[in-house]
């Protein structure tokens, strides 16, 4: 079945209604009709089989017939701060990401990012983003979509990382020592329902400011394996680790 997430104002006690692009997409290209059925998602987190009961080109009108009990959310909270890469690299690293349950995403304006965002350019680019992570969100079967917070710098980052209890960044320096931190030492330390915020640099990698910076104020510098990975696949490596060690080995 089609999965949609459908803001809260548009629930009711035992009715959904769905307006807007996914209502054009259910209508012009799913072209589902009355009788047919989707999944709901609620901003909560909750889902539930709905039958449509009547449709236009505005608007799906449906009745919810039963409620999910369904967990598909990674047990760790990640979330990725994301050195903003060059290209359309961050678009990959939002809609992969959040097929493998990160919970946020914010990107960072690093000393060697090449690409700068303003004001207007950043807008526009959350504004397309918002749409990647929802759609990665529905193929992906996650009960929830992922947020994504307006671009940041190192500085900004630091002062709002206390919430977090585990708190790292890539460092491609580690991996060219004999005498390192694993990534797997710290996943070894966490619990589930942590918060852990990943720090990832941009093509070149954090400058040793940065790194500087990062390790003062209790960032753990890691290695992600022993080979130099590009920006675009660090993160995807990270949560793809995290989600192997607490959705798989302690699944047997």
């Amino acid at each position: 079945m089609q999965r949609y997430f459908v803001p809260e104002t548009n629930w009711g006690k035992d009715e959904v209604i769905i307006k807007a692009d996914d209502a054009h997409h259910i209508n012009r290209v799913m072209r589902l009709q009355a009788g047919d059925n989707i999944i709901c998602n609620h901003p909560n987190g909750i889902a539930a089989i709905c039958e449509i009961t009547s449709l236009n080109n505005d608007s799906v009108q449906l009745v919810i017939t039963e409620w999910l009990d369904e967990s598909s959310e990674l047990p760790i909270e990640v979330t990725i701060a994301q050195g903003l890469p060059k290209s359309d690299k961050f678009e990959l690293v939002l809609q992969k990401g959040t097929e493998l349950g990160a919970t946020a995403f914010t990107p960072i304006q690093a000393e060697r990012s090449v690409v700068v965002w303003d004001a207007k350019k950043a807008e526009k680019k959350l504004k397309r983003y918002s749409k990647i992570v929802k759609e990665a969100s529905e193929q992906s079967h996650r009960t929830k979509i992922p947020q994504i917070n307006g671009v940041t710098t190192i500085d900004k980052l630091i002062d709002e990382s206390s919430v977090y209890d585990i708190k790292l960044f890539a460092y491609e320096e580690e991996a060219k020592t004999s005498e390192f931190q694993s990534f797997g030492t710290i996943i070894s330390k966490m619990k589930i329902g942590d918060k852990v915020l990943v720090c990832i640099g941009p093509e070149g990698g954090f400058s040793e400011k940065e790194a500087d910076q990062l390790k003062q104020h209790g960032f753990n510098s890691v290695r992600l394996g022993p080979r130099i990975l590009r920006t675009e696949t660090a993160s995807l490596y990270v949560l793809a680790s995290i989600s192997y060690q607490f959705e798989e080995l302690r699944c047997r």
